[in-house]
């Protein structure tokens, strides 16, 4: 853990002016880790240099460029954990796809998507699941539990991933990179994320309720807010989008009848 933030020292500064003194604050450090795909440098991402291979594997998922860990044929982290290597049977298209139309994500660190919005009127997530709102907020009060990097550097974000008989979590600087994070270390593990929750720290904008419709997940929940084209996305999707959950209350934009009693 300590390995990825640092401690520096640093000033504070009040209305009143510098308080006397420096003091040690422990700063977040990132790297730029390179994901090779087939024998060739796909892309970089600035990331905390952890779970970089669940991180690969749950992007590429979540891009169409693959649908299944039975394409992966090897998968191998650098030993100085800067890069990762995968060699796979891939949907060539939509890694085309990828590259050829570049949309710049209202999101950090990854930043591009090239697969969104053809594959909202390509998929439906189907579920039987129900929650009741008592399980809920449960698991909301179990996802506000800081992180050790957290408290450290408050400079993280979390995603949750709650399935049939166990609870997943990842975190990282970005809030998709935390998503893609989660999601590959339940594939990698042989998960099925059909009937599952995600709880994600950061805002439900369109490219993080596409990321939750490539894994076939029926729900998920937010502390912040939801963007007009994330709720359209979930309707149009089936998915069931609650935001603004905090203490004991939270917005259900989309697909209600998931929530009861």
């Amino acid at each position: 853990m300590e390995s990825f933030y640092k401690t520096l020292q640093i000033e504070k500064v009040s209305p009143s002016g510098f308080l006397e003194g420096s003091i040690g604050d422990c700063i977040v450090a990132e790297e730029r880790i390179a994901f090779y795909l087939n024998g060739e440098k796909m892309l970089s991402v600035m990331s905390i240099p952890s779970e970089q291979d669940f991180h690969f594997v749950g992007f590429l998922i979540s891009e169409g460029v693959i649908s299944d860990i039975s394409q992966i044929k090897h998968l191998e982290i650098a030993k100085d954990g800067k890069s990762v290597a995968m060699e796979a049977e891939i949907h060539t298209e939509n890694l085309q796809n990828l590259f050829r139309e570049k949309t710049l994500t209202s999101g950090c660190c990854v930043g591009v998507a090239g697969n969104l919005e053809e594959h909202i009127v390509e998929r439906f997530v189907e579920s039987n699941i129900k929650l009741n709102p008592k399980i809920l907020f449960e698991y909301l009060r179990e996802f506000e539990i800081p992180s050790v990097l957290f408290n450290k550097t408050g400079c993280v974000h979390k995603a949750m991933l709650v399935l049939k008989d166990e609870t997943l979590i990842s975190e990282d600087i970005g809030r998709h990179n935390a998503i893609d994070k989660v999601m590959g270390k339940a594939r990698m593990q042989g998960l099925d994320t059909k009937d599952c929750i995600l709880f994600v720290s950061g805002r439900l904008s369109l490219e993080m309720v596409i990321k939750a419709v490539m894994h076939n997940i029926p729900i998920i929940v937010s502390k912040a807010a939801a963007t007009l084209m994330g709720v359209r996305a979930a309707q149009e999707t089936g998915v069931t989008l609650v935001g603004f959950a905090r203490g004991e209350r939270a917005n259900v934009y989309t697909h209600s009848g998931r929530i009861q009693a």
